[in-house]
């Protein structure tokens, strides 16, 4: 097989991928798009069926597709393409906030939608109200979606579940609850109480395991897969809970 010639290796790539009646490769979608969009002329091969995809494997000694080339050099699949041009690989365990950041824009858009379509304003001490109750309805929506894995992470460091294990299970449905209650303004007297409690549980376990016993973990607040560290969020996340514990009920019943 030919691979360019010296004078066009520069930019030009010769991708090997599978399209078949069954199976289009989205990684090889992905990898033609990458190589297109750092100014590649993608030569563009198509594995029409299993044996051809078989025969190429055993030609290239590869297990897998899609294959990229650049000059008379393979460069490998998506990843590595990704590595060569030196872009972050998605997957890979890092450290990320970003997470966390996604979840709190999202939060505060919503709630300022909220507050234009129920005030006539973006800003009001409603619309903080707002953006508490949302902010936590999306993290225990993140924990919901695998309660299992973030019940296994949280256990790493909150004192309670570290004592009564199905606490770990029944956390991410009082968050929400909560933050859906709060979101209607209705049954303070519930949604306030619960708040409080996990904020007040989950603030102490969390100062506890970073700031006196000094250990780096994963925090669960964003669900068991998350890569956000434990530390000043997870400690942000439950002191607001607190906060928003004690000021509903003010504002409900005494203001």
């Amino acid at each position: 097989m030919t691979h360019g010639d010296t004078r066009q290796q520069a930019k030009t790539a010769q991708l090997y991928r599978m399209v078949t009646d069954e199976h289009v490769c989205p990684f090889g979608l992905k990898t033609k798009d990458l190589l297109e969009r750092q100014g590649f002329d993608v030569k563009d091969h198509r594995l029409e069926t299993r044996e051809q995809a078989d025969d190429f494997k055993r030609e290239y000694q590869v297990e897998t597709t899609p294959q990229v080339f650049i000059g008379d050099k393979r460069i490998g699949g998506y990843e590595e393409v990704r590595k060569h041009f030196g872009l972050d690989v998605p997957g890979e365990k890092e450290v990320s906030y970003r997470p966390i950041v996604a979840i709190f824009s999202t939060a505060f858009l919503m709630a300022l939608a909220v507050a234009w379509a129920a005030l006539d304003t973006l800003w009001s001490i409603r619309t903080l109200e707002w953006f508490v109750a949302i902010s936590m309805c999306l993290l225990g929506l993140q924990k919901l979606k695998d309660l299992e894995s973030f019940s296994t992470m949280f256990l790493n460091y909150d004192l309670l579940a570290q004592r009564q294990v199905r606490y770990g299970y029944v956390y991410p449905f009082a968050e929400t609850l909560a933050g859906i209650l709060m979101l209607a303004g209705m049954l303070v007297w519930l949604a306030a109480p619960v708040a409080l409690f996990i904020g007040i549980v989950g603030a102490i376990s969390v100062f506890k395991a970073v700031y006196i016993d000094k250990r780096e973990l994963k925090c669960a607040c964003a669900g068991g897969d998350s890569d956000v560290p434990l530390g000043f969020v997870s400690l942000t996340e439950n002191l607001i809970m607190i906060l928003m514990g004690l000021w509903m009920p003010i504002r409900m019943y005494l203001l």
